[in-house]
């Protein structure tokens, strides 16, 4: 089991809002994650604590395919990605760098920024500790779990191929 202290934002949080296009010229991971948010949740960057929660509603990613938003959140400490639901190109994306990510309908409006919540990824189980609420959220298949914890795609394979 995991936890963290939630992050909470509204529907369609675009890639644009997630890392602003004027620091898409690096590929440095913590100056992404120094700017990741900033344009809508100015506390973000400085306050975040490694193993906390984003917790959103519809449409999450939405907006370019840019690779560097899932990396920005990732690299910030984020261990957890909750939404109603994520545009298909952020959802590959953040599979592909190891950025953990759940759907659920529900949780997003019963939860509230500050809230405890403890997952685990292995089960698809979540609970918001501070108001008692669990949930069941789709799990991902092994595979793509096993992924994840290699750290992504790009781990996965490395160690693929050393075997």
């Amino acid at each position: 089991m995991e936890k963290g202290k939630v992050w909470k934002y509204s529907d369609n949080i675009d890639t644009d809002v997630i890392i602003p296009a004027r620091y898409l010229n690096t590929s440095s991971k913590e100056e992404l994650a120094s700017h990741c948010m900033e344009d809508i949740d100015k506390t973000f960057s400085k306050e975040v604590k490694l193993s906390d929660i984003i917790v959103a509603g519809e449409n999450f990613g939405c907006g370019s395919s840019r690779e560097h938003a899932p990396i920005a959140i990732k690299a910030s400490g984020i261990s957890l990605v909750i939404a109603k639901s994520f545009a298909r190109i952020f959802y590959r994306n953040a599979i592909n760098i190891g950025l953990a990510i759940l759907e659920h309908p529900t949780l997003s409006d019963e939860t509230n920024k500050n809230d405890e919540i403890e997952f685990d990824l292995t089960t698809g189980y979540v609970k918001n500790i501070t108001n008692g609420k669990e949930y069941k959220c789709n799990k991902f298949p092994q595979e793509i779990q096993n992924l994840v914890n290699a750290g992504g795609l790009i781990n996965y394979t490395r160690e693929k191929l050393k075997k």
